[in-house]
């Protein structure tokens, strides 16, 4: 825990039409695919998650729900791997420091976690199947 850290958005500034949800992270890995494989993904339906989000460039999470719903996302780490992590998206706010403050709630001892940001289009989609998110860390 410490300083935030930006990815890929201002993580100061509250955007308009998204919303952030605190992700608490099970396991860091090196690729995003097996960091998916992890969160009980699988391994073919997470292929097909990472080829489609090729098209973006800068993607830098992806978010799956997984049988039972229960939503999971991957996130690239400032060190450059990727964190399979619990998503919280009950927990959806409307600004950056709600969510930040709602993950400092979640944390047990010796857990990290991240900020994430998701247009609210791609968070109602993601009810069903799986989209891309924005990615403000802690």
């Amino acid at each position: 825990m410490g300083k935030q850290e930006e990815i890929s958005i201002d993580t100061f500034n509250n955007r308009p039409g998204h919303g952030y949800f605190p992700a608490i992270v099970r396991t860091e890995l090196d690729s995003p695919i097996d960091a998916l494989v992890a969160l009980c993904v699988p391994r073919r339906e997470a292929m097909d998650l990472v080829a489609a989000s090729w098209p973006q460039s800068g993607a830098s999470c992806l978010l799956a729900t997984v049988d039972g719903g229960r939503p999971v996302v991957v996130l690239r780490t400032p060190q450059g791997r990727w964190a399979a992590c619990n998503a919280f998206l009950n927990d959806l706010s409307a600004t950056w420091q709600d969510a930040d403050r709602r993950l400092h709630q979640l944390l047990k001892r010796h857990r990290h976690g991240y900020v994430a940001c998701v247009g609210f289009r791609q968070a109602a989609a993601s009810t069903g199947g799986q989209s891309e998110l924005g990615l403000a860390s802690d």
